[in-house]
C-alpha cells in the first residue's frame, strides 16, 4: 500500500474514534476503542522506530479529541513496542518481509491470537493509567475484558468483509 492510503486511513480511524467511537460507552463498561487497528495492521517490514513513532502520534491525536493527557498515546506506543515480538511469535515463517498482518497473510487462528494480545496490552494499560489504582480492580479488569471483546469483534468483523 502507499503512503498515502496509510495517511487516509490513520486520519479516518482518528476521525472515527474521535467524534463517534469515544462517545459509545455500553453498560458503563464496554467503550470500542477501533484506531488500535491501524497500528496492527502497519506492514511487517516497517522499522521499528517508525512503528513507535507512528503508535506514539496515534495515541496523542486520539488524546487531543477525549482530552485524556497522554493515557492514549502512553498504551498506544507500548502496544507498539510490543509489536515487535508479538509478530515474532505469529509470523508466518515466509516471506516476512512483505507482509501486511491480516487473516488471509497469517492465517485466522495467529492473526487472532496477535490482535487480541495488542489488543489487551493496549487496552490494559489504557484502563490501568485511567483508573491509575489496583483498589478498582474489579471495574478494571472488567472494563478490560468487555472492551477488549467489543473492539476485537468489531476488527475481526472487518477484516472478514475485507477477505470476502
Amino acid at each position: 500500500m502507499s503512503l498515502y492510503i496509510y495517511i487516509l486511513r490513520f486520519a479516518f480511524l482518528v476521525l472515527l474514534q474521535g467524534i463517534l467511537l469515544n462517545n459509545i460507552q455500553l453498560f458503563g463498561y464496554v467503550n470500542p476503542y477501533l484506531y488500535i487497528i491501524f497500528l496492527i495492521t502497519l506492514p511487517c517490514r516497517m522499522r521499528r522506530e517508525w512503528v513507535l513513532v507512528v503508535g506514539f502520534l496515534l495515541g496523542l491525536s486520539i488524546d487531543v479529541f477525549g482530552n485524556t493527557f497522554g493515557i492514549h498515546a502512553f498504551a498506544t506506543t507500548f502496544a507498539a513496542f510490543a509489536r515487535y515480538y508479538l509478530l515474532r511469535i505469529f509470523e508466518p515463517r515466509n516471506d516476512y518481509e512483505e507482509l501486511v498482518p491480516s487473516i488471509t497473510t497469517f492465517g485466522l487462528g495467529a492473526f487472532f491470537r496477535y490482535s487480541l494480545l495488542m489488543v489487551l496490552i493496549h487496552h490494559s494499560l489504557l484502563f490501568f493509567i485511567d483508573y491509575f489504582s489496583f483498589a478498582s480492580i474489579g471495574i478494571i479488569s472488567l472494563r478490560i475484558l468487555l472492551s477488549s471483546a467489543f473492539t476485537l469483534a468489531m476488527f475481526m468483523g472487518i477484516e472478514k468483509f475485507k477477505t470476502k
